[in-house]
């Protein structure tokens, strides 16, 4: 098995940022990813969307149906990661 090294993963970056439609992007990630993939992206993004809210864990628990470690574990890359959630956040004025 080939090990992939960091301008592999620049690589798959450069190839994201030439996706100009939403339509474009579907086809390409649904390529890529399996549904589940795709579907724990989208749920990462909506727990980081609703702690930016000010939700607490236990609703954001119920209207899910996930687990508070996994909502701690988004939590602590809103908080702690390189700021893309927040960044992501700000340009689509969602904070």
């Amino acid at each position: 098995m080939t090990k992939i090294n960091q301008q592999d993963i620049d690589e798959l970056y450069t190839v994201i940022l030439e996706l100009k439609t939403l339509a474009e992007c579907k086809k390409f990630f649904r390529d890529l990813l399996t549904e589940r993939e795709i579907e724990d992206i989208a749920e990462r993004w909506k727990i980081a969307k609703m702690l930016v809210q000010g939700i607490p864990y236990s609703q954001i628990e119920n209207e899910l149906g996930i687990s508070s470690t996994t909502i701690a574990r988004v939590h602590k890359w809103v908080k702690q990661g390189k700021g893309g959630y927040k960044m992501m956040m700000e340009r689509l004025d969602i904070v």
